[in-house]
């Protein structure tokens, strides 16, 4: 069923109001994507690499610790990466 002429203007009027009140929120309504998931996206891979460069390091200094708390940080850091992704849209 579609909208009558006063739904339809008064859509838009709340549209306009939400623009001038919150231009994030009415953003991320508008693409469907949320401005913290480039931050999300960019801290989970500085956190891997960081890992893998941990793990890497305890490889070749022979310090086994390092190399487990390097994996433990690249596995974690996925892990909330994919759970942040699964639990906030």
């Amino acid at each position: 069923m579609p909208l009558s002429d006063y739904e339809r203007r008064r859509l838009q009027e709340l549209e306009r109001d939400l623009a001038d009140n919150d231009p994030v929120l009415a953003r991320e309504l508008e693409t469907g994507r949320s401005p913290r998931l480039w931050l999300r996206w960019s801290a989970g891979s500085v956190l891997v690499l960081v890992g893998f460069g941990l793990m890497i390091l305890g490889n070749s200094a022979q310090l086994p610790g390092l190399g487990v708390l390097g994996f433990l940080l690249m596995f974690g850091s996925v892990c909330w990466y994919v759970w942040r992704r699964i639990s906030v849209p």
